[in-house]
């Protein structure tokens, strides 16, 4: 008996452009039709969705992201993971787990080119939106190719709570760092980055400026600065920053805020008295490095060397909280959104 194949799906779009920080009432939940399987399409009942920092900047019409904006009243999409229910694609066969960017859906008819099928046998189905996922790859990425990470040296990572933070910290130890510390806000999450995370020390930027943080957990200096705020922590940075010292730009979600202050550019000077390098990069400018980060990635989950840590959200209706919430940091690891309840964390 053949079971019947979903015709429609619940979709998130976008209702309107934020007038300053997204609410709620920017986005709208809706049942929408699901095009005919055609030929080279998955059909994929998504069991995970993940949201991401780099979305906010895609809200907007101005060129603040390095993909396209979000069109009012058409569906948002993001990264996704889920199971095949049906196929005209040839190698990748019903039932197989695929990641994808149609996320904010509950089911995608999805072009097998643009998918990737991944192993649930190597790692938990999650995690390949997490530290094996677009997360840690960037996070991979940063260290080896936009820092040069060396063993020895003394890193800092800012955010570093979060989910490419909390991938960057990590992975920069077992790369070989001598020490690494971080920035989190509230004395929570400050707590988590030395006591589960394996970090050398921790800055609370709520309670103590981030210059003086930083001098105090890194006295001696860093030789690396993994940026995902910019603002004062990039400032910081450049300040504890020993002679030769790297930055990788990763991201800068302090420019969001419209109420901060902004650091003049003329800390700058710092990079040239102290032959700085600040490299900015796009993590799919590297995707020769995946599989060697696949590799490497898998078998520290195995180990327990690697820890994977995420905030779940259920349900495709709780997706637009849980994105907002991950803007205010209310997130731990990775913010991830499970959209099939009978799949586990």
């Amino acid at each position: 008996m053949t079971t019947a194949q979903p015709t429609t799906t619940r979709v998130v779009t976008l209702a309107r452009r934020p007038a300053g920080a997204p609410q709620p009432a920017d986005f709208a939940l809706e049942e929408r039709a699901l095009p005919e399987l055609g030929p080279g399409q998955l059909l994929v009942r998504n069991a995970w969705m993940s949201v991401d920092p780099s979305m906010r900047g895609r809200l907007e019409e101005t060129e603040k992201h390095y993909t396209t904006n979000f069109r009012v009243g058409e569906p948002l999409d993001g990264s996704a993971l889920g199971r095949v229910l049906d196929s005209r694609a040839a190698g990748v066969p019903t039932g197989a787990w695929v990641r994808h960017r149609l996320g904010w859906r509950d089911v995608a008819v999805v072009d097998a080119a643009t998918a990737a099928v991944v192993d649930p046998g190597l790692a938990a189905p999650a995690d390949w939106l997490g530290v094996l996922g677009q997360t840690g790859f960037t996070a991979y990425v940063g260290l080896v190719r936009a820092a040069e990470l060396r063993a020895g040296d003394a890193v800092f990572v800012s955010a570093a709570a979060g989910a490419v933070g909390s991938a960057a910290g990590q992975l920069a130890r077992l790369l070989g760092a001598a020490s690494v510390v971080g920035s989190a806000g509230g004395a929570r999450k400050a707590a988590l980055l030395v006591d589960e995370l394996g970090l050398d020390g921790a800055v609370d930027h709520r309670a103590e400026r981030v210059r003086d943080g930083l001098a105090r957990v890194a006295p001696e200096g860093i030789d690396v600065y993994f940026d995902n705020v910019g603002g004062d922590h990039l400032v910081a940075a450049l300040e504890s920053l020993r002679q030769g010292g790297r930055v990788a730009l990763c991201g800068m979600i302090s420019q969001f805020d419209a109420e901060q202050r902004r650091p003049s550019i003329d800390h700058l000077i710092q990079a040239v008295l102290k032959r700085v390098t600040l490299r900015g990069f796009i993590v799919r400018d590297h995707e020769d490095l995946r599989p060697e980060f696949e590799r490497r990635v898998a078998g520290w989950l195995r180990s327990g060397e690697l820890v994977a840590k995420q905030t779940v959200a259920d349900d495709l209706g709780s997706a637009v909280t849980a994105f907002l919430g991950m803007l205010r940091g209310a997130n731990v690891g990775k913010m991830l959104v499970r959209l099939d309840p009978s799949v586990q964390a």
